[in-house]
C-alpha cells in the first residue's frame, strides 16, 4: 500500500493543529462542567449497584434460519403427501 500522498499530509497536520488548539477550550468546559456539577448536585452523591436480579440486561438474539422454519411448521406426514401428490 503506497502512503499518504501530499494532500493527506497537510489535511493530516491540518486536523492534528485543529485538535491541539482546542484541547485547552474542551478542558476548560470539562473543569468547569465538573465544578458546577459539585455546586449544583447533591451532598450525598452515594448511588447503590443494583442486585444482580434487577440488572438490566439484553435478551440474546436468535435468529431462525427461515429454510428450517418452513420445514419445522410441517409434519413429517404432510411433507410426505406433498411429494407423492403429482397434482399440488
Amino acid at each position: 500500500m503506497p502512503g499518504p500522498t501530499p494532500q493527506q499530509i497537510r489535511m493530516r497536520e491540518r486536523f492534528e493543529a485543529v485538535i491541539g488548539l482546542a484541547a485547552p477550550v474542551l478542558d476548560l468546559v470539562l473543569a468547569a462542567g465538573d465544578r458546577l456539577s459539585r455546586v449544583v448536585g447533591p451532598e450525598n452523591e452515594y448511588y447503590p449497584i443494583r442486585p444482580p436480579g434487577e440488572a438490566f440486561e439484553l435478551s440474546p438474539v436468535v435468529r431462525a434460519d427461515p429454510v428450517a422454519e418452513e420445514a419445522s411448521d410441517t409434519s413429517p406426514a404432510e411433507a410426505g403427501a406433498e411429494e407423492s401428490d403429482p397434482l399440488a
